[in-house]
């Protein structure tokens, strides 16, 4: 190897180290001019980065490496979403207390990340299992119990047997706990939950705010979760008794057409019912092994069992009778539905399964059916209403308001507004978690723990051997005196779902070392100018946080100047990266370990092919042969550097034709590379062409001293600029050599030179029967007919157009000519 090869292996921890020494990449207190906040959704310390990471987090420090450039002071900074299920899984499996595995493993990760020179500011780092990051959430939810959006109550929940643990709808895999494996069973426990209800409202107004800042696909998610519907609240008055049953219905328009009412299995007229009748309560029973989300529900089977009983419908006084049925969440609404088989499908393949009345009362097109034998399927149409009494002939919007105006009047049912979003139960049945700060007074109930109490520290000694929370049987920590009347009492053992760590942490990165929640660096900073993370994070994580947001700005730590109001500005959900077609796993064995990458090839390889190999919001393929073809770009770009001699002179004018059109080249492909990083992020486009001009300059016969020689200098002054987001090390080293005699990340944005860009000639795209063939410049005041008489006769076309009938020439002014032949 000769004395200048590239050698990156020697070469990246070398650089790294100056940067660290200088400090380049540290945030002050307060950003000075216009601020950037570049931020990636932070890791959970399993012990091992994975190349999904490797692109995660090279696409945000490519991001954060262009705005300093664009003169803007940027917060980069990292840390670890610490606590959680699997640091207990760990120690239950090695013997060891989830504190030091997590610690250890943060170390370790903290090396990789190191090692791929990401431009991190780590004075700033977190791990949100240290009592000073999560005696916050203590405080905050002692400030939520104060106004009554922190609160305790019984909830039917999923249960996994093996970890004892509440399972979130989404940890139910096909019925079973999604690390355990167990059969989930549902029961009903007492659990603490967020009003995230209270701000339905403002959480859907929001994501209007983020249009075009945020996927589509990712505001549709969480405009579904939210799920605001207007409709109608209903009453059925029992016919045994005087309560009624509540249902919401968004067509009450087919209110005629109501043949039975179906309740939640832990309803509790089903319950009761279940106490004399064996059917009823076999039912339930049956019903307490299934998931108890909407999902779940939707595709199992539909069954139930009637009850027994009967309600009166509110207009007709006709007698209804009630079901318990699988489809039904206790959780949502009162736990009951109307059910109108005619016109919900759901409710007609329950009826014909069960033999319950189907009757038709809207009419969604000429030759819709009265018969009901006749029917198919449901109508889920709106039209016209038939048989529903002084209502018949409405159209179903009309039918809407005036019957919930009847609904009214009887005092049996109200316009209302409904969500499918339900507050967030945040109760872990777990160890490693956040300690939820409250205590239970046999006296007093619950009390709050004193804000000069906190934090309530979780004890980290616990060498685990089953999945049952040590909390549970340690007096140190169970064991506290009422902070309101002295009694012997206990500590609350339910930790805090990860979730709330993760719901505030970048702000918490603004202001790491503060006193308090927030100070007012936090304001300086928010909102996050780009957050990047993957989409499997588009519901809750994203709505948990903006929720936060807007919690932090309500007890005064954020303003409320409506520009606080959102934590992210702008966010882009990176794909995964695939091998053999299908997602990195260990038990797939198609994993890439990202070591021996940086080992191999170095850190500048590693991230520029991640970026290059497609957008960064679209799944990669992994691919061995694309891995070594970054490097030899890398190496290529080293030799042209290293091979160029003498300082870079200055550009004569005029330039000479061949490097004028070389200068041009230059700075087109700036103007290029600067949309694609600014707006459009294709990161991969912008190394395209990138690698486009370093083969131009390639091709430039450039002897010392000639035109050529200084634009070429030019252009691999540009051409590092241009990389250094992506390939940083190999940039800050070749700048060492023919650059300004500072350090790169001190350099500006390049920016495109008009008068370079200006020609006299356009190039356009040839294409023969739509197929691309030439690119070919031409006389930029051309007109149709020159063109096209030019294209045909220039040399370049001939062995194209051979034995061939030109059939038409069409021109798209500036940008193609398709030469249609047969």
């Amino acid at each position: 190897m000769t004395e200048n090869a590239y050698h990156p292996q020697s070469l990246e921890p070398a650089i790294q180290e100056r940067w660290e020494r200088d400090g380049y990449f540290h945030a002050p207190a307060h950003p000075s001019g216009e601020k950037f906040y570049a931020l990636a959704m932070f890791p959970y310390p399993s012990g091992q980065l994975h190349m999904g990471h490797v692109r995660n987090y090279s696409i945000v420090d490519a991001i954060a490496r262009y705005q300093r450039m664009r003169g803007k002071t940027v917060l980069h900074p990292m840390g670890w979403d610490a606590f959680g299920l699997p640091a207990e899984n760990a120690a239950l499996k090695n013997g060891s207390a989830p504190a030091a595995w997590t610690f250890s493993n943060i170390e370790h990760m903290r090396g990789q990340l190191k090692r791929l020179g990401l431009s991190y500011d780590w004075e700033r780092e977190i791990a949100t299992c240290t009592p000073d990051y999560y005696r916050w959430e203590q405080w905050l939810f002692l400030q939520l119990w104060e106004k009554g959006l922190a609160y305790q109550k019984l909830s039917t929940v999923n249960w996994d047997p093996v970890d004892q643990t509440v399972l979130a709808n989404e940890q139910v895999v096909d019925g079973r706990g999604w690390r355990s494996g167990a059969l989930v069973e549902r029961r009903e426990i007492r659990q603490w939950f967020l009003r995230i209800s209270a701000y339905a409202d403002e959480l859907l107004a929001g994501l209007d705010t983020l249009q075009g800042q945020w996927p589509d696909q990712v505001l549709a998610m969480q405009r579904n979760w939210i799920g605001r519907s207007e409709g109608a609240e209903i009453h059925f008055p029992l016919a045994d008794g005087d309560d009624v049953i509540k249902v919401f219905s968004t067509r009450p328009d087919t209110l005629f057409g109501a043949t039975y009412l179906a309740v939640a299995a832990e309803h509790p007229l089903a319950m009761k019912a279940a106490e004399s009748d064996t059917t009823v309560a076999r039912f339930i029973e049956r019903c307490k092994h299934v998931a108890v989300s909407e999902a779940s529900m939707e595709t199992q089977e539909k069954e139930g069992v009637p009850l027994g009983i009967q309600v009166r419908h509110p207009l007709t006084n006709a007698l209804l009778p009630v079901w318990t049925a699988n489809f039904v969440l206790m959780g949502y609404g009162e736990g009951a539905v109307m059910s109108v088989p005619a016109h919900d499908q759901r409710d007609f393949e329950f009826a014909h399964k069960y033999q319950l009345p189907i009757r038709i009362v809207i009419q969604s097109a000429e030759n819709s059916p009265e018969n009901p034998h006749e029917l198919e399927a449901a109508l889920t149409a709106p039209g016209q209403l038939i048989h529903s009494q002084s209502f018949t002939g409405l159209d179903s919007q009309a039918a809407k308001g005036a019957i919930t105006e009847a609904l009214v009047a009887r005092g049996l049912g109200q316009k209302t507004v409904n969500y499918r979003l339900r507050d967030w139960g945040i109760s872990r049945q777990r160890y490693w978690g956040n300690p939820i700060p409250m205590i239970h007074c046999p006296h007093c109930g619950v009390v709050p723990v004193p804000e000069k109490d906190l934090p309530v520290e979780l004890p980290t000694h616990y060498q685990l051997h089953d999945p049952r929370s040590p909390l549970l049987d340690d007096p140190a920590f169970l064991q506290v005196d009422c902070p309101q009347c002295g009694a012997a009492a206990q500590r609350e053992t339910d930790t805090m779902d990860t979730f709330v760590e993760s719901s505030w942490y970048y702000a918490r990165f603004a202001c790491p070392d503060a006193e308090q929640m927030l100070d007012a660096r936090a304001a300086d900073w928010l909102p996050v100018d780009q957050y990047v993370g993957g989409v499997e994070h588009a519901v809750l994580h994203l709505l948990y946080a903006r929720f936060f947001n807007r919690l932090l700005r309500d007890v005064g730590l954020l303003p409320k100047d409506g520009a606080h109001d959102e934590p992210f500005r702008r966010l882009l959900t990176q794909g995964m990266v695939l091998k053999d077609g299908s997602k990195m796993s260990k038990s797939k064995g198609n994993t890439v370990d990202p070591q021996a990458i940086l080992d191999r090839y170095g850190a500048d390889t590693a991230r520029l092919f991640i970026l290059f190999a497609a957008p960064p919001e679209q799944s990669l393929e992994w691919s061995d042969s694309a891995v070594e073809g970054a490097h030899r770009f890398l190496q290529r770009i080293w030799r042209m550097v290293q091979d160029y001699t003498g300082p870079v002179p200055t550009l004569a004018q005029p330039l000479g034709d061949a490097a004028r059109d070389l200068r041009r080249a230059i700075h087109q492909c700036i103007e290029r590379v600067t949309l694609n990083m600014e707006d459009r992020q294709h990161f991969n486009v912008v190394i395209a062409a990138c690698m486009e001009l370093s083969n131009q300059l390639a091709r430039a016969e450039a002897t010392p001293g000639s035109d050529e020689h200084a634009v070429l200098g030019e252009g691999l002054r540009t051409l590092l600029l241009l990389l250094n987001p992506f390939a940083p090390h190999l940039a800050e080293a070749l700048w060492d050599k023919i650059g300004d005699g500072v350090t790169i990340l001190t350099h500006p944005w390049p920016v495109a030179d008009p008068a370079a860009l200006h020609s006299d000639t356009v190039t356009l795209v040839i294409q023969i029967n739509g197929k691309l063939r030439e690119r070919l410049d031409f006389p930029i005041a051309s007109q149709t007919k020159e063109l096209e008489a030019s294209v045909l006769a220039h040399p370049e076309m001939a062995r194209h157009l051979q034995d061939k009938t030109v059939r038409k020439v069409i021109v798209v002014p500036g940008r193609l000519i398709n030469i249609v032949v047969s």
